[in-house]
């Protein structure tokens, strides 16, 4: 089932979200329609705060990337930590499904040491660098209420003011189903 993608302005994309275990209720049926959501909406990643649950889980595909370190990256990530980020930064556009039409450069570390759990509660420490870094601090942002436009400069940040709250306001045409503060 597609979900509705939450909009920039509701609280839930500010929450630090909380870790889950395997008990939590209909996990596997969330990730399938978490899949089925960003791939509606045409993404690479997807964070549960997105489709309005603050739990520590988000889902990455980067194989639109072509990335030929990591060319089938597609993985489930479950209360994620990061333990290392080393390397110099470098900049990249990056947007997001909850701030359509907006996309800026980002600058992030290139190395990413991070543990975590998959859908069946396994735990592993890996390490990560260039874009698929790049995704999972993106979606590890959003379970922790951080979202890629508080790493913009503040002038940048005074600049898009009015997009994000026509945003919020639901003053934005997508493709995709969202689902918009005001409307709460």
């Amino acid at each position: 089932m597609i979900l509705p993608i939450v909009a920039y302005g509701d609280p839930v994309l500010r929450k630090k979200s909380e870790n889950i275990t395997s008990d939590y209720p209909g996990l596997e049926t969330l990730i399938q329609n978490m899949f089925e959501t960003m791939y509606a909406s045409h993404g690479v990643g997807l964070a549960a705060p997105q489709i309005g649950k603050a739990i520590n889980l988000f889902l990455v595909d980067t194989h639109p990337f072509e990335d030929e370190k990591y060319p089938n990256l597609k993985k489930v990530f479950i209360n994620t930590e990061i333990l290392q980020e080393t390397g110099n930064e470098w900049e990249y556009e990056e947007g997001c499904l909850s701030i359509p039409h907006i996309r800026e450069n980002v600058s992030r570390q290139a190395t990413l040491t991070i543990r975590y759990q998959n859908e069946k509660f396994e735990t592993f420490t890996e390490t990560y660098d260039g874009i698929a870094a790049r995704v999972i601090q993106h979606e590890y942002d959003h379970c922790m209420g951080v979202l890629f436009v508080d790493h913009l400069s503040e002038l940048k940040k005074r600049m898009l003011k009015n997009k994000l709250t026509k945003i919020s306001k639901g003053e934005v045409d997508v493709a995709y189903r969202m689902r918009f503060p005001a409307a709460r």
